[in-house]
């Protein structure tokens, strides 16, 4: 059968080492998923069972709209309770009270995770054609089994990255079932606008109301 050479053994250890890379990439861009969501949440918990996230202070913000552009699902607390909260400086500055939002995906469905999860697809792949192509150029039938072995852990090895990337994003929420409104982020943000410019009317007017009369007034 005669011996393996070297180069077939750096064609076969190179395919195995970019199937690790791309398992590690999308380690990583999953953990720095996490990270940034567990950021964006500012200390906020989130209950699956009541679907709801629960702030610092006890207070709990509940879905009110599903932005199918984005897809993710925005919570919202009340203005009432967020403007009166005594750490609302360190939490917000809208009026509108605090919005903390949450996607809809899991990984990799999600528009980002499925880009990072390509990349990791694209480099396990790139692996596999050096052996492919070693195995094209007329190697000894041993080399030619090292090099089917390595093609054989690279393809089972990159199947759990094909597979999550060729499924479909999950299918948008039922608004109407979950009571909440489908409403993209402009239309959020714009809402959200609203609301702190009736806030805004409601203190005006309460400040008119108790202001101090003038003594032309009083008389």
């Amino acid at each position: 059968m005669g011996p393996v050479s070297v180069g077939v053994w750096l064609a076969s250890a190179y395919a195995i080492v970019l199937l690790v890379c791309g398992h590690l990439i999308d380690l990583m861009a999953r953990r720095a998923a996490r990270r940034v969501e567990s950021d964006a949440s500012g200390g906020f918990v989130y209950h699956e069972g009541h679907d709801g996230w629960l702030c610092p202070e006890d207070q709990w913000r509940w879905p009110q709209a599903f932005d199918p552009e984005n897809r993710v699902m925005r919570y919202r607390g009340s203005p009432t309770i967020c403007n009166a909260c005594p750490v609302k400086d360190t939490c917000t500055t809208s009026s509108s009270g605090r919005e903390v939002v949450k996607a809809v995906d899991v990984w990799p469905a999600s528009e980002a995770a499925r880009f990072h999860r390509g990349i990791a697809v694209s480099v396990a792949a790139l692996g596999a054609l050096w052996p492919i192509g070693m195995a094209l150029s007329g190697p000894s039938w041993a080399e030619l089994g090292v090099l089917l072995t390595a093609l054989l852990v690279v393809v089972v090895g990159s199947l759990p990255l094909w597979s999550h990337l060729r499924r479909s994003p999950a299918l948008f929420p039922d608004a109407v079932s979950v009571g909440v409104s489908v409403e993209s982020l402009d239309e959020s943000l714009a809402g959200r606008r609203a609301v702190e410019a009736a806030h805004a009317r409601r203190r005006a007017r309460y400040g008119s109301d108790h202001r101090i009369p003038r003594n032309d007034e009083a008389t």
